[in-house]
């Protein structure tokens, strides 16, 4: 069970989450990401505050998760998804999060079913959902994904959310199209407007956006994993938050 943040909790600042990218520990594989992920940067935009009860939603080997422990705290903890499909016998994984889970004691991981997300009602203050909203849209045969609905998950993750709670999304920038599930089949890429729309219509309030992830330069109708655009997409980076 997680435990509410305490009262009047202290917003993380750019020092904080810097002190926690730099703690040791952490995995070759994550530090290399630091340069284009840019958390000392995102994650004091979306307000994560110490002592926060935090979710990390298609939490891939953990980067965010770890980091978020940090800046939590011992009196905050973070409860990190991770669908089967990307999990259930996959040593790689598997070996990651047990790692991960010695050096922070207080991230727990939870298994689920892709298109089965639930959580308790009222669990979070902070959630988020780094480059993975796009993949609500994705079906794939080869991985197991069934075909998932997004306002249900959407509709699980406000009831999860604590009144007053924030939801930090980022993702790859997709032009405007009429097809987000062909778009997504295609370049993993999604239109924003279609994020913000998803969001508000399950009863979200945009809040702020932030450039710190924006790359004019990158070519859109490239796939995310192509070389040449890989690590430099252009991501948006969106705070919603629960009405209290």
């Amino acid at each position: 069970m997680l435990s509410p943040a305490p009262a009047l909790a202290q917003t993380a600042t750019s020092a904080d989450v810097a002190a926690a990218v730099a703690a040791p520990g952490r995995s070759d594989d994550a530090v290399k990401l630091d340069e284009s992920r840019r958390p000392a940067k995102v994650l004091p935009f979306l307000g994560l505050k110490k002592g926060d009860a935090a979710a990390d939603i298609m939490a891939g080997t953990g980067y965010y998760s770890e980091l978020i422990a940090r800046v939590v705290g011992p009196r905050g903890a973070v409860l990190a998804y991770e669908p089967k499909q990307f999990y259930d016998g996959q040593q790689k994984a598997v070996a990651a999060w047990d790692a991960l889970k010695k050096r922070e004691p207080n991230v727990t991981l939870e298994t689920y079913p892709f298109d089965a997300f639930s959580a308790p009602a009222g669990s979070f203050d902070f959630v988020l959902l780094h480059m993975v909203y796009h993949d609500l849209y994705w079906q794939s045969d080869k991985f197991g994904i069934p075909k998932t609905d997004p306002a249900r998950f959407l509709a699980a993750l406000f009831r999860a959310t604590k009144p007053g709670g924030i939801v930090g999304v980022v993702d790859h920038v997709a032009d405007p199209n009429d097809d987000t599930r062909a778009t997504v089949d295609r370049l993993h890429r999604i239109d924003p407007a279609v994020i913000r729309a998803d969001f508000e219509n399950a009863g979200f309030v945009l809040e702020a956006e932030s450039d710190a992830l924006r790359m004019p330069s990158d070519d859109h109708s490239k796939l995310v994993f192509d070389p040449s655009v890989r690590g430099k997409t252009d991501r948006i980076v969106y705070r919603f938050r629960k009405p209290a």
